[in-house]
Parts: C-alpha cells; sequence; structure tokens
C-alpha cells in the first residue's frame, strides 16, 4: 500500500519496542494504539528495526490514519508501512505535515489553508492524538484534512 516516514527521532519514547527480537513488539503497539484512544482495531503490527509493518482492517481512512500517525510519531520509528484495508466507505486521504521548530497549529494552518484561524480543524483531526492545541512538537506529524 503506502510506505510512510517519519522523524526517527522524536515521538514517545516505549521502552523495548524496536529492541531487536522483542517478542511482544506487537502487544505494545496495540497497547499504545489503545492508549491514545483509538481502541483496539482489527489490526497486527511488526517491528523490523527501525520499520513497523501494519496490517488488518478498520472502518475508515481516518482511523487508518491516526494508527498510522499513532505507530509513526513513536521515538526511533523511521517508517510506517500501511497494508492496512479500509472496510467501509472510501474517503479521501487527508495529508501529512510535520511539525517544524517553532511552528503552532495556527502557523500550519497558515501555511496549509492560507487562514490561521483553521487551527481547531487540524486540531480536530487529530484528536485523541492531541490533547490540546498548544501540544504539538518538533518532529510531530500531523493529519491535515480537505
Amino acid at each position: 500500500m503506502s510506505l510512510f516516514s517519519f522523524v526517527k527521532e522524536a515521538g514517545e519514547k516505549l521502552i523495548d519496542l524496536l529492541t531487536p527480537g522483542n517478542a511482544n513488539a506487537e502487544e505494545q503497539l496495540k497497547e499504545h494504539v489503545s492508549k491514545v484512544g483509538l481502541g483496539n482495531p482489527n489490526i497486527t503490527a511488526t517491528v523490523e528495526g527501525d520499520k513497523i509493518i501494519l496490517k488488518g482492517e478498520v472502518a475508515s481512512q481516518e482511523e487508518k490514519e491516526k494508527i498510522i500517525l499513532a505507530a509513526g510519531n513513536i521515538s526511533g520509528v523511521a517508517s510506517v508501512d500501511d497494508q492496512i484495508t479500509v472496510t467501509g466507505p472510501i474517503a479521501q486521504a487527508a495529508k501529512f505535515v510535520t511539525v517544524e521548530k517553532g511552528d503552532t497549529l495556527s502557523a500550519i494552518s497558515k501555511r496549509v489553508y492560507g487562514d490561521p484561524n483553521k487551527y481547531q480543524k487540524i486540531f480536530e483531526a487529530n484528536k485523541p492524538l492531541l490533547s490540546h492545541p498548544d501540544k504539538i512538537y518538533p518532529g510531530q506529524v500531523l493529519r491535515i484534512p480537505d
């Protein structure tokens, strides 16, 4: 399907996730996806070095993109190989943007929409991965809906 790149040095640290031979990597990733508020989707995850391979089925394009971001925004992850199938209606894929040093959601909104006041649209599109509009960090990848 698609390979998504992430900033390897950015993101939440999950102890032992990327340790070679970690037999619990899939469970750790599923627990992380659940912990960030995405429930318990019908996916499997395999870790190969600094790449995560996601397979399975989800109900929507939005759910798929949020799972990819939850996996990719982990410290040490350089890429996510998306092999997830959407079983529901196919929607247009959102764009992804990487947060740069000094960025705010308003600045990103101005850059992508031409209007800084549309930052709430970006915030809503990234819930529950974001808990507050001011809690973003350099290297984090966000969904940008049309």
